[in-house]
């Protein structure tokens, strides 16, 4: 089936999400699910899905027609998941512990067409380098005011893009969505028309 063809839901209030949806073609009725997301107990990547999941568990009743997106991006180093900030000194904290290494950026993403009883949940990793910063570069950033809304404290397609030294695996995923798996998955979906 063809993706851009279809009735989208997204079920994120994220606004990176949305604006990665539109600038394929797709225009969603965004539809933020109002979940408690869980933080431990899992391996990364599982926790992601689990996360998406229960967004998309919660969406997928008020869902009649057309397909239903819902993600959960997670940032990991050396093991420990990183979530969103809480404040000034855990955005610094987070932001000192990435600079000069290597991370992970998880995005878990279920993908639904319900009124054919089609679903994926899985998720995509895309390793990130980011180089030694200044403690003022990292003092700077946090006064944009970018780092409170994404995991990690930092924002890729924004202020923190020349913090990023290399990566490794899909650049959208980074940014909130996998693009190329998800429409990849649509388009394997072989529902005739449309979902």
């Amino acid at each position: 089936m063809n993706p851009i063809r279809q009735h989208w839901t997204l079920a994120s209030a994220s606004p990176r999400r949305l604006a990665l949806l539109r600038q394929v073609g797709i225009e969603p009725f965004v539809l933020p699910a109002a979940v408690e997301e869980i933080e431990n107990g899992h391996p990364a990547g599982e926790l992601a899905i689990l996360n998406a999941a229960s967004k998309a568990d919660a969406i997928e009743p008020r869902v009649k027609e057309g397909l239903l997106l819902a993600a959960d991006t997670i940032v990991v180093v050396d093991g420990t998941l990183l979530g969103k900030p809480r404040d000034v000194e855990e955005a610094r904290e987070m932001l000192d512990r990435l600079s000069g290494r290597v991370h992970e950026v998880i995005t878990g993403y279920s993908l639904r067409c319900p009124a054919h009883q089609l679903r994926v949940d899985d998720s995509e990793t895309t390793h990130v380098r980011m180089r030694t910063l200044q403690p003022w570069e990292i003092e700077q950033y946090i006064a944009t005011g970018e780092p409170f809304d994404k995991a990690g404290s930092y924002g890729i397609q924004g202020a923190a893009a020349p913090f990023v030294d290399r990566i490794e695996g899909c650049y959208f995923n980074v940014v909130g969505l996998p693009l190329s798996a998800i429409l990849g998955k649509v388009g394997e979906w072989s529902v005739d028309s449309t979902c």
